[in-house]
């Protein structure tokens, strides 16, 4: 099958379950490959670091030969900003979430989340199907994210509305008729970016605590954020605060239960944990793919790319790459020297990696002990849409 029509069979939902054999082709092909649509498609190890580390290479939509959307938001999240902009916005929100600030904001809930875990689990019992998803998987990393920002317990489901909207316009593939998506996402993305405002407004010189509190009342005027600013940050906190986690855990659950002999080595030595969960970031992680964009042409290995060409680094693809990782397809919990592209690289590195891996580990240490007997139901299990955020839109399992 012709090589320039593999992003648009990765995007397919029919290829969801598996992508990876098609990663395979990609890597095979490269390590750069031109689409039909004009595109490039990157999906070795080696290149796809360089490229995230280059500072020739934007992460700004507008930075492209293509035309932005008409609608495109005023206001973008740092996450899809450039230097000197991203930096600003990213210090500006790091400050009450971690160090040097904060150091101590998301160790400081490792207990909390524990007992979440726990509590979400204590109703699993021999014989009940659960579905891993609505049951545990979102409700664990929604209640964190909520606790943190200071959102109210009972608007947490407003958020579940909204966020699957933006989620489901943030995804990557060939152009296709988005209007009414991207009318929806519009619409989501002010009815929140309210929300969340006026919530931070009413802490306004009553410091409650949480993140949303101290972005409000930022005593230095030069790292205040405008309240257009708030609103993009804390929507995309919110978003990679929790779409990302419940995929990794859902994800590491049906690995485990796929691989019963690696689930009973880490009901035997859970101090494995850790590792076991850098092994799922590696092996079935919950981002697949980003966007970039040169500014200036570029050389990848041999192959000139142009400026404002859009290239998409193919992250599960590298993370499975044989020149870099022995037996790629093999799920190791015990392995080393394991740099992978779970939570990206560069300077858009995540900086909520460490509260996933503490989500994560305490929510695979509180399942371990029922899945044992568990079995899936239905394998593979009906996936989400999104090609670039993937994981299982439901992962029923009898107990």
């Amino acid at each position: 099958m012709d090589s320039d029509t593999l992003l648009a069979r990765i995007t397919d939902y029919a290829n969801r379950p598996d992508p990876f054999p098609l990663y395979a082709e990609l890597r095979e092909a490269g390590p750069v490959v031109r689409q039909a649509d004009g595109s490039c498609l990157i999906g070795t190890y080696h290149e796809i670091a360089a490229l995230l580390h280059d500072p020739r290479m934007s992460a700004d939509p507008r930075s492209g030969t293509a035309s932005p959307p008409s609608e495109e938001p005023a206001h973008l999240p740092f996450l899809r900003l450039d230097d000197p902009e991203h930096h600003r916005l990213r210090n500006s929100a790091m400050r009450p979430f971690g160090p040097p600030h904060s150091p101590g904001r998301v160790n400081a809930m490792r207990g909390e989340i524990v007992e979440i875990t726990k509590h979400l689990a204590e109703s699993f019992q021999p014989g009940r199907q659960i579905d891993v998803v609505d049951d545990f998987a979102y409700p664990l990393p929604v209640t964190v994210i909520c606790r943190l920002l200071g959102v109210p317990q009972e608007d947490e489901q407003l958020f579940q509305a909204w966020t699957e909207v933006l989620v489901a316009s943030a995804d990557i593939g060939p152009e296709g008729d988005t209007a009414e998506q991207d009318r929806a996402a519009r619409q989501a993305r002010q009815e929140m970016g309210l929300y969340l405002i006026n919530l931070a407004e009413q802490r306004r010189g009553s410091p409650t605590g949480d993140m949303l509190s101290d972005f409000i009342n930022e005593p230095d005027p030069a790292l205040r954020l405008t309240g257009e600013e708030l609103a993009e940050t804390t929507m995309l906190l919110f978003i990679a605060g929790h779409e990302t986690t419940v995929n990794l855990i859902t994800n590491g659950v049906l690995t485990l239960l796929r691989q019963p002999e690696q689930l009973d080595q880490l009901r035997r030595e859970p101090g494995l944990l850790p590792q076991a969960v850098e092994e799922l970031l590696r092996y079935e992680p919950p981002v697949h793919m980003r966007e970039r964009i040169p500014l200036a042409d570029i050389d990848v290995a041999g192959t000139t790319i142009a400026a404002g060409t859009s290239v998409i680094l193919a992250l599960a693809s590298g993370s499975r790459d044989p020149k870099r990782f022995r037996e790629p397809d093999r799920f190791d919990p015990t392995r080393p020297d394991n740099q992978h592209f779970g939570f990206g690289s560069g300077i858009h590195l995540c900086y909520g990696a460490p509260l996933a891996r503490i989500e994560a580990e305490a929510a695979l240490g509180a399942l371990l002990p029922h899945l044992s007997t568990a079995r899936l139901i239905q394998d593979p299990p009906p996936y989400r849409q999104n090609a670039m955020l993937r994981g299982p839109r439901h992962l029923p399992v009898q107990l």
